[in-house]
């Protein structure tokens, strides 16, 4: 998976795209281990949904949930700061949350 993705993050990206890229990757691999949580094992989706946190963070300054539309509330729109308020329960529930970014294992 590491090498599909290398391949597909670059494609388009300024530098300092690539380098929230990988903070950002880092930082949901992180995550991800933490909480016992699988990573979608569709690298096009996930490549996808990490691209779309780079650019929430670029345009937005956080980490909004790219598969959530912002209501430009700053309280409200904190609840879908990645990892989201929602996601633990639509694991729960769906066995992945709503961007198909976090999985459980078993899934």
């Amino acid at each position: 998976m590491k090498n599909r993705m290398a391949e597909m993050q670059g494609k388009g990206m300024t530098e300092e795209e690539e380098a929230l890229y990988q903070e950002i990757l880092s930082w949901v691999r992180r995550y991800a281990e933490e909480k016992g949580l699988a990573l979608n094992p569709d690298d096009r989706q996930f490549t996808a949904v990490i691209r779309g946190l780079v650019r929430n963070r670029l345009r937005h300054g956080e980490r909004y949930c790219p598969c959530r539309i912002r209501s430009g509330d700053p309280e409200k729109d904190r609840l879908i700061i990645c990892p989201c308020a929602h996601h633990g329960k639509e694991i729960e529930a769906e066995g992945h949350c709503h961007c198909n970014l976090f999985f459980r294992p078993d899934t």
